[in-house]
């Protein structure tokens, strides 16, 4: 009988899935629609279609904290649906719908005005505007159903779990409000709907109202769901609706928002794009408390990701130091906290490693989810410590790395005895649990890493990206060794090996064929794996290809069959399994073109860089300013306009973070023993970039530049 070999697809054969159906299905169709709307604030998040309706069995719903409190949110008027007009958020955190009806049982279409506004801060609040153009009175009847099924964010993506006959249910009988419980073992939820006005009548879980209007006349009803409090919960908007719609109440957001720096151009779209960006990341804080410290630092992006990630919340980190250094100091300290103390098969979990993701849900609480956190990543132990080095390049924070010297040297420690599987000198992934993700690098879906033939390799896997990541992270060390860790012997071994990885990796990825490139990974066997990837980008970044092979790496980034015109894709046309609308498979990525363009900079291709940089901000302007978690690799030329992918998270953090990487690589800046070096590179298009309020040395500074020159000088706090 052969043996059945481990591959990302199927990483532990052999082992049973306690619920195979619980995985996670991104390529869920959208059922709410192109024009759905969420509002969000922290770990919260309410998800509807345009008329701001959630349709039962949908993806949308009111989510806090990874559970689903409200799975069905649909209001009637006289039984029939309404009819939108415009809808759109005001802030990441309020929306308004305006409706009208259609043509009803004894109401003409048009008769009615109907707004509805809605905010989520401590609570989810929405508020229900009637108002009639009949010339006559007119008698109707507005209807609210709610649907609760406490469902866990893990369910919501694939099947939910009936708990129908384990929700209570303890409706006050005065229409005033609407009680849903749910308690299994140590896990409980509740929702609450609560009525200002009281419906005249509660049949089931629905509110029904008769209401009489006369000629003009306006009705008003509010609703409010109590949120409880928990990890991740930002300071929140709190006050009327119309305060805060009208920007009366206080807001946390704008205090936040006044401290970071602001970047002006003579190109008003950039500039849009940048404050968008700003607004995004904004939105997408989680304020922890971790072992008794407040920390604040982005959650990975909504609907799915609103939680505390290692890769995503360190890559955001990095790009966005240029505006401020406080989510990067955040996150170190936050990821260091929970940083990996033994081993634990469940959730891959190792001395020194730094978690992949956190989860809050009924499934991670109850031990049928391995989330609570989880390890299964091979990339963010690495990318911890490029971020503590690039932290401490841009505030010269000596006491912040003492302070995080255990961590940063666990974390070596991982890299060289768990990273390192079988002493080959490679940083490898295979899990061992039975609920583990099959690709642990940032390609993390089950055909992300594959052969030009479509093959999926075996287990384990030594990524090209890890390689150049690790490469990175021990010159990086050693140069904090040479400082303020004062430990001169460390720092030579790490130079020392990484030489050598330099060394090997040069000899073992490259691949001489097809014009000359790097291969994705070397699979369980040591055989290449010979696909053509948006991976050699990161090489760049992290500067382990030899000067020599940097043209014939920006040809492969920069040729038809990977770049689309709106950026480089994740996979060439070449391969076999080149998808436009696949995830990893032929899809555009904001932050993976961020983390090419930067590392095109670091070669001196700053033409193919701005490039990138052009595009992505084009691509922007499409979809409202704001960058998605990916697009589709469809050719530019033939299609003419950016086209989004699916099911991407928007707004989402490292696709928020990517203007603000793209301008640090335009503008050339970078701390330099205590101050700010700028070798500006600004497309014409782009005309005067001028930056203001740039955090560094415990300093505010001043940046302008057009063309190829620029200033840098400080600036009055």
């Amino acid at each position: 009988m052969a043996v059945v070999r481990a591959t990302p697809a199927d990483p532990t054969p052999g082992l049973l899935v306690a619920d195979p159906d619980s995985g996670d299905q991104r390529a869920l169709p959208p059922e709410l629609g192109p024009d759905s709307l969420a509002v969000l604030s922290g770990p919260t998040f309410m998800y509807s279609n345009a008329t701001g309706d959630v349709p039962p069995g949908s993806i949308g719903g009111l989510v806090h904290l990874d559970t689903r409190l409200i799975s069905g949110w649909r209001l009637t008027l006289n039984g029939g649906e309404l009819l939108v007009l415009r809808a759109s958020t005001i802030d990441h955190y309020s929306a308004q719908y305006v409706l009208t009806n259609p043509e009803l049982p004894g109401l003409p279409p048009n008769s009615l005005g109907l707004r509805r506004l809605r905010y989520v801060g401590d609570g989810f609040y929405e508020r229900v505007e009637l108002v009639s153009f009949r010339l006559e009175p007119v008698r109707v009847e507005l209807r609210l159903a709610v649907d609760v099924d406490f469902a866990d964010l893990f369910e919501v993506k694939s099947v939910v779990r009936d708990r129908s006959a384990e929700i209570g249910r303890d409706h006050a009988p005065d229409g005033s409000e609407l009680c849903f419980s749910y308690q299994r073992g140590d896990f409980s939820a509740q929702t609450r709907v609560c009525c200002a006005t009281p419906a005249d009548r509660v049949e089931g879980d629905e509110l029904v109202w008769e209401i009489e209007l006369n000629p003009r006349q306006e009705w008003q009803l509010d609703l409010h769901v109590p949120l409880p409090p928990g990890m991740g919960v930002v300071e929140p908007v709190r006050g009327d609706i119309a305060d805060v719609f009208h920007g009366r109440a206080d807001d946390p957001l704008r205090r936040w928002v006044e401290g970071r720096a602001v970047l002006r151009s003579d190109n008003a779209p950039l500039e849009r794009t940048v404050r968008q960006s700003r607004d995004d990341l904004a939105s997408l804080r989680l304020d922890l408390e971790v072992k008794g410290q407040r920390i604040l630092l982005p959650g990975a992006g909504l609907p799915w990701f609103l939680t505390v990630f290692g890769r995503d919340t360190l890559i955001t980190a990095y790009q966005t130091l240029v505006a401020g250094p406080a989510l990067a100091k955040g996150a170190l300290l936050a990821l260091a906290r929970l940083q990996g103390e033994t081993c634990d098969d469940f959730t891959d979990e190792e001395p020194g490693k730094i978690l992949h993701e956190v989860r809050s849900g009924e499934l991670t609480r109850s031990g049928q989810k391995p989330y609570g956190p989880n390890y299964g990543s091979a990339d963010a132990t690495q990318l911890w410590l490029i971020l503590l080095s690039e932290y401490w390049r841009w505030t010269g924070d000596d006491e912040t790395v003492r302070h995080l010297r255990d961590n940063a040297l666990a974390a070596l420690r991982w890299i060289d005895d768990y990273g390192d599987r079988d002493g080959d000198g490679y940083v490898e992934y295979a899990t061992r649990s039975p609920e583990g993700l099959g690709n642990q690098c940032w390609r993390d879906s089950p055909d992300g890493v594959c052969f030009a033939d479509g093959r999926i390799p075996v287990l384990p896997l030594a990524t090209c990206d890890l390689q150049g990541y690790t490469y990175d992270a021990k010159l990086r060390l050693a140069e904090l060794c040479d400082g303020p860790l004062g430990n001169p012997t460390l720092a030579r071994r790490l130079r020392d090996e990484a030489n050598t990885l330099h060394e090997r990796f040069n000899r073992d990825f490259w691949i001489d064929e097809r014009g000359g490139y790097y291969a994705v990974a070397l699979d369980g066997d040591k055989n290449r794996v010979d696909s053509k990837t948006s991976n050699m980008g990161h090489l760049l970044w992290s500067g382990i290809v030899p000067p020599e092979r940097g043209d014939a790496v920006v040809r492969q980034l920069m040729s038809p069959d990977m770049f689309s015109g709106w950026g480089i894709r994740t996979l060439s046309r070449e391969e076999r399994l080149y998808n436009a609308l696949g995830y990893h498979l032929g899809t555009v990525w904001p932050h993976d073109n961020s983390i090419a363009a930067m590392g095109l900079a670091r070669y001196g291709y700053r033409a193919e860089s701005n490039r990138i940089s052009l595009a992505m901000f084009e691509a922007a302007e499409q979809f409202g300013y704001r960058l998605p978690e990916a697009m589709s690799g469809f050719d530019r030329e033939r299609l003419l306009f950016a086209v989004p992918y699916p099911t991407a998270c928007s707004p989402q953090a490292w696709a928020a973070g990517t203007p603000l990487a793209l301008i640090r690589a335009m503008l050339g800046i970078n701390p330099v023993d205590g101050r700010l070096v700028l070798d500006p590179d600004i497309p014409e298009q782009l005309g005067r970039i001028t930056a203001g309020r740039v955090r560094a040395f415990g300093e505010q500074w001043e940046v302008e530049a057009i063309g190829r020159s620029g200033h840098v000088r400080l600036q009055a706090s």
